[in-house]
């Protein structure tokens, strides 16, 4: 029996359909209507055709505008005339887009869960060899807005430095525009930001870890210097940026057998 007033945010994971959790694809088979999201982040070879095949369901695809201008009035509607699923790619909130969506659907008497799915910050934790409990503050890096250049990737990665803790930064996404940013687009921007604020924190020698299509089955993680990084092929997005802090001897050895790092590795950090 249908559940009336009822919003689930079902997470889609990392590469394709086939990421989605058998409890999410049992959630989307019992749903009245389902939206799905695919702005928020890139799943680089996702088919709506396929996923609607494996659901037996049409999916009615939502934009930024629907979900934020519009405050997902459309979803909210659904949701008061049967059970809504919102279908997001990585996990569903880690977009703060979701999160005052699922406030929202409970101000209003909707009940809302969770299907959880692959998280890109998990992933590229795993991916990297790096402890996760030394990883500090996130961020992400967005693309440079004409004459605007945001200084808090700058100061997250500093701070973190600090404290001896990793950071992971994630890239910008303009989905509608078909613009992901690229590590070597990242690494321009700090390089930018370097110049300006001057803190000797970005430098040719500065390590990092290159992580691309993280969750596929021709994932690349590549360490070493930004210099290294800039003119390294990674391929096709998404991609996702660390920095790590002080290392533990078992990372620098993870850094160098799962990502080709230098073997004078603890040198450059």
């Amino acid at each position: 029996m249908t559940l009336l007033k009822e919003l689930v945010f079902i997470g889609l994971g990392l590469y394709d359909e086939r990421d989605v959790s058998l409890r999410g694809l049992e959630e989307m088979k019992s749903a009245d209507y389902i939206f799905i999201e695919t702005y928020t982040s890139l799943m680089p070879n996702l088919s709506i055709e396929r996923l609607e095949r494996l659901c037996g369901k049409k999916l009615e695809i939502v934009s930024r505008h629907e979900l934020e201008e519009k405050n997902g009035e459309k979803i909210l509607k659904a949701a008061t005339k049967g059970k809504a699923v919102l279908l997001v790619p990585g996990d569903p909130l880690i977009a703060t887009t979701h999160i005052a969506l699922r406030i929202q659907a409970e101000r209003m008497g909707i009940k809302t869960r969770i299907v959880h799915g692959a998280s890109i910050i998990s992933a590229a934790i795993g991916l990297s060899g790096l402890h996760n409990y030394k990883f500090g503050k996130s961020v992400t890096i967005p693309f440079p807005e004409r004459d605007y250049l945001s200084e808090t990737p700058y100061h997250v990665i500093w701070q973190n430095k600090q404290l001896g803790l990793h950071t992971l930064c994630l890239l910008d996404v303009k989905a509608e525009k078909k613009m992901f940013m690229t590590i070597k687009q990242a690494i321009e921007v700090l390089q930018r930001l370097e110049k300006r604020i001057g803190k000797e924190l970005i430098s040719d020698m500065t390590l990092a870890v290159g992580i691309a299509r993280a969750g596929s089955e021709n994932c690349v993680v590549k360490a070493g210097t930004l210099k290294e990084l800039k003119d390294y092929d990674f391929g096709g997005p998404p991609h996702t940026l660390i920095f790590p802090g002080k290392l533990h001897f078992m990372e620098a050895e993870a850094l160098k057998v799962l990502g080709g790092a230098s073997e004078k590795i603890e040198g450059i950090n």
